[in-house]
């Protein structure tokens, strides 16, 4: 049967039973990463990204084919994680945008939806390659409008999309070095045409949208006593009716005058609120004044103190005043969570390796942070993306991503920062500081391959240098012993080196390397520190 119209109930259906596919099949897109290392998660990111837009998306009953891709949108830019997720919903963005004001959708607005979401993808990411989930996107794109001109049927169309794009992903295992050296096709791809094959071929009557598999379970809860002024804790989106500088200025004046702890986010036509008040009823009723609104919840925290996000910040009245800058970091582990508390750090996001947080996760930390300027160390080149986004989302306070790729960065940068110095400058010492230090990591292989000419198998302890394999070893400490070797060599200027050792590493163990290289390089200060982060042994850094 020919399919040559869509509405908002089938593309519904859709993106429910491509979130499923991808769900489904997250840990074989997660082993197609290039690096065998224990956090290769672009299936994991992809799979709560596009759940996020689902469960938007299936709070939708309205035939309107834009409502639904509305929702598509939304969802996911909240929702979005690492860099394959955030440009995933970059994705969903420009479909959503080609498709305004439409009620339903035929062929070639389709084509015409795949392309917009394309541009848009390619415009998000600073230096696009090829052989990347934009190559995919590009291919569905060009073979969406080519049939388009030749045949009505949807049906038709997206079997002939998916084929060729499934022909092009099979080549970006030729695109790049590192994907032919590992002989996968691009992790990012796959996922994109999971979602695509599990909307076009799955019935989603059948399936049982999953929403409770996120990685927040796995998260630290904060638990903490304290005499709360404001009792209820208030969490809802606003669908506007219009927005505009003065609807949102007006909503924060009135938020402020009855409770504490605001999170104000815009995007197009929604607001997220958050807000500590006593006067639940009151914010629900001042924002009926300007739309609909969705996924209300309200919680007594004087009876509940255990929540995903700890909201627990002073009263308004209580606060100190504005201060010029602020730091929030990505980090994970207990020692390197309490070494940011004390260099200064005001917020942490629990997060890192297989926890990249999401957009929103970013903005709720931000949003705590009592200063003018907030410098944002994503300490993970994944998050870094949704970091930037998150920027780009916000308006309410400066934001600066500094682009750390490891937490050995996110110290080296705080080291350099002077609160008496402009923000310019701070930008610049701390960039400058990050660019001349060597990182190295020790973790271990979850999977046979191939890369870089070393022939990995799962087990085998990977020593990285700047991201790339220095040496394997089936030793923790001879492996590192060899990798701390290469990094002094290289760096014949270097005074000191930092030594942060893993929750699975023994204190002994990171005593024998101080004494190796005491022993060998007696020229050298060397700092000791529990770090505690899961999945890497060490992370070394020497400046």
């Amino acid at each position: 049967m020919k399919l040559l119209m869509i509405d908002g109930h089938k593309l519904k259906n859709f993106i429910i039973s491509g979130a499923n596919r991808l769900n489904k099949n997250r840990e074989k897109v997660d082993a197609l990463n290039v690096f065998p290392v224990p956090d290769g998660d672009t299936g994991t990111n992809m799979s709560l990204t596009v759940l996020s837009a689902a469960k938007e998306v299936s709070k939708i009953n309205s035939p309107n084919i834009y409502d639904v891709a509305k929702a598509l949108s939304s969802g996911s830019l909240r929702g979005a994680r690492g860099n394959s997720g955030v440009i995933l919903s970059q994705l969903f963005r420009g479909f959503s945008k080609a498709l305004e004001g439409k009620d339903i959708a035929n062929a070639k607005d389709i084509a015409n939806a795949f392309t917009k979401a394309m541009e848009t993808a390619y415009k998000a990411v600073m230096k696009p390659k090829e052989g990347t989930i934009l190559t995919v996107s590009k291919a569905i794109s060009e073979k969406a409008l080519e049939m388009a001109n030749k045949t009505e049927d949807i049906m038709e169309m997206m079997k002939e999309v998916i084929s060729y794009a499934n022909t092009v992903l099979d080549k970006t295992v030729n695109m790049l070095p590192e994907l032919k050296q590992a002989g996968v096709v691009d992790a990012g791809g796959k996922g994109l045409l999971s979602i695509l094959e599990g909307g076009l071929f799955d019935d989603s009557k059948y399936i049982e949208l999953d929403l409770n598999q996120t990685k927040e379970d796995n998260l630290p809860k904060n638990i903490e006593n304290i005499d709360i002024k404001y009792g209820y804790c208030t969490e809802f989106f606003i669908n506007l009716n219009n927005n505009s500088h003065y609807v949102e200025k007006d909503l924060k004046d009135f938020l402020e005058s009855i409770g504490d702890s605001i999170v104000l986010a815009s995007e197009d036509d929604f607001i997220k609120i958050h807000v500590h008040t006593n006067n639940p009823g009151k914010v629900l009723e001042r924002a009926l004044l300007i739309g609909s609104l969705d996924n209300i919840k309200i919680e007594n925290m004087r009876t509940q103190h255990t929540n995903l996000i700890d909201f627990n910040v002073k009263s308004e009245d209580d606060k100190a005043p504005e201060k010029e800058f602020g730091f929030v970091a990505v980090s994970i582990g207990e020692g390197i969570n309490s070494l940011f508390k004390d260099f200064g750090i005001d917020e942490i996001i629990q997060g890192g390796q297989t926890m990249n947080p999401s957009i929103e996760d970013i903005l709720l930390a931000v949003e705590k942070v009592n200063a003018k300027n907030v410098f944002i160390l994503p300490n993970n080149k994944n998050i870094i993306l949704a970091a930037k986004q998150a920027k780009e989302a916000y308006n309410k306070k400066n934001i600066c991503v500094i682009e750390t790729v490891n937490i050995a960065q996110g110290f080296t940068a705080l080291t350099s920062f002077l609160s008496s110095s402009t923000l310019e400058q701070n930008i610049k010492n701390m960039e400058n500081a990050i660019a001349n230090i060597s990182t190295g990591q020790v973790t271990f292989a979850v999977r046979e391959t191939k890369i870089d000419n070393f022939d990995i198998k799962e087990n085998d302890i990977l020593c990285m240098l700047e991201g790339k394999i220095n040496n394997i070893s089936k030793d923790i400490q001879e492996g590192t012993k060899t990798l701390i070797d290469t990094m002094i060599s290289k760096n014949e200027d270097a005074s000191i080196i930092t030594i942060y050792f893993g929750e699975n590493i023994k204190e002994e163990q990171a005593t024998q390397l101080e004494e190796y290289i005491n022993e060998k390089y007696d020229y050298l200060d060397i700092e000791i520190i529990y770090g505690g982060q899961p999945l890497y042994y060490y992370i070394i850094s020497i400046e």
